[in-house]
């Protein structure tokens, strides 16, 4: 029983794979922490201040307003 669960343990990662499939060299802790960490933070926060950019508050202006291009 004991030997069995063993060759199960050793064969577990080759199942997950499909049939043919070579994979490559795995991603260094840099690479990993960079694509999976800094870039969705960094994308987050560009599209965070283009919005918050985009829809902030006009100023307004202290000319004599017109009824023709402002409502109140």
């Amino acid at each position: 029983m004991i030997k069995s669960l063993s060759q199960v343990a050793l064969l577990s990662p080759g199942i997950n794979q499909e049939p043919g499939a070579m994979p490559g060299e795995g991603l260094t802790a840099l690479q990993t922490f960079t694509y999976f960490v800094a870039a969705p933070i960094a994308l987050f926060v560009v599209i965070s201040v283009i919005a918050w950019a985009l829809t902030g508050e006009k100023k307004k202006s202290t000319g004599s307003s017109s009824v023709i291009t402002s409502i109140e």
